[in-house]
């Protein structure tokens, strides 16, 4: 007795138009809310050698009173960038066939990985705006490694930052900058993809999964409601308060910089753990970096900083929860400082 395989159901318009959709809400979103503004900044620039001032150089010494400032001028620097975030990271579970996904970022390994970077580099967003697109991913089954480097490599490798750093703080640190972070994104996901012992995704899965994919249209605005809401209600009421916290904190995390301090590292260890933990805007790390060494910063401390500011953050930890396990992000987080501490060395060997 034979069987007939099972087919493919034919694919009509209704179905390209979804993916279609979300690649157009990408790029007009990304046009507007980074590619546009970045290019202009850019000259800035290369003209002053500054893009702005530092976004915790406001010497406040009240915790209360830090924290609202704070979040003030953080919320409004990054706000579309987080609203653009969310919507993609919904859209993403709706629009985008789950087949399509998981061919490219399914499987286990450095291929899914090395991919999941390379996707990042058009967003250039920072570590909280990128979570809610890594949770989107997640919800879609995509690998443990492909997730991590798609939203680590969103801040680390920003194409943008990198340019500012090299007319602010000279090519040498946009060098370093990006040698490591691909150690960092390709390096920290994998490890963290071995400590979630991942199932690799075989490739007759993948065939079930388009098998069973109809382009069934109905419902698919509810849907992708549904989904929104869900997605903003476990990342952004948790990440509106951490940042609050961070504000109040950064009180006592960022000290007083004077020239004593110098390449120590009675400072270097404890700026990258602050660097680790404390959430910036994009690109915000080069004035930070900029005014510290200023005021007498050193080479190691400041890069250290350079790596650990952008690249993950305790409010982006703590959106990310529900999407990977615990040891993953702990794994993360601490790897992070240690790639940290060991470029903030190399920084003051070499730079």
């Amino acid at each position: 007795m034979s069987t007939l395989a099972p087919t493919v159901q034919p694919r009509g318009w209704a179905f390209w138009f979804k993916p279609l959709a979300f690649l157009l809400v990408a790029v007009i979103g990304l046009y507007y809310v980074k590619w546009s503004p970045y290019y202009l900044k850019s000259f800035i620039a290369a003209g002053s050698h500054s893009i702005g001032g530092s976004i915790i150089d406001d010497h406040q010494v009240a915790p209360l009173s830090a924290a609202l400032a704070y979040a003030q001028v953080y919320f409004l620097a990054i706000w579309k960038a987080a609203v653009l975030a969310v919507i993609l990271g919904s859209l993403v579970q709706v629009l985008i066939p789950r087949d399509w996904l998981l061919r490219v970022f399914g499987k286990a390994g450095v291929g899914s990985t090395l991919r999941g970077g390379l996707f990042a580099l058009p967003g250039m967003m920072c570590s909280c705006c990128a979570a809610p697109v890594a949770a989107g991913l997640r919800k879609q089954q995509v690998s443990v490694g492909a997730a991590l480097a798609f939203w680590i490599a969103n801040p680390v490798l920003n194409p943008a930052t990198i340019i500012f750093m090299g007319f602010v703080l000279g090519w040498q640190f946009s060098a370093l900058r990006i040698i490591a972070g691909v150690i960092l994104v390709i390096g920290v996901s994998l490890f963290a993809e071995r400590i979630a012992k991942p199932q690799t995704l075989p490739e007759a899965a993948v065939e079930a999964v388009e098998i069973v994919t109809s382009p069934d249209d109905s419902g698919w605005f509810a849907r992708w409601m549904k989904t929104l809401w869900q997605l903003f209600w476990t990342t952004i009421p948790i990440y509106v308060l951490a940042v609050l916290v961070l504000g109040a904190a950064r009180v006592w995390l960022f000290p007083h910089v004077d020239g004593a301090m110098g390449n120590s590292l009675l400072w270097l260890v404890p700026l990258a753990v602050v660097g680790t933990l404390f959430v910036i805007p994009t690109a915000a790390e080069i004035p930070i970096v900029q005014t510290l060494m200023a005021l007498g910063l050193g080479t190691a401390p400041a890069v250290a900083l350079l790596m650990t500011l952008p690249s993950v953050s305790l409010p982006s930890l703590l959106m990310l929860r529900k999407s990977f396990d615990s040891r993953v992000l702990v794994s993360v987080a601490l790897l992070t400082m240690v790639v940290g501490i060991i470029s903030g060395l190399i920084g003051a060997a070499v730079l």
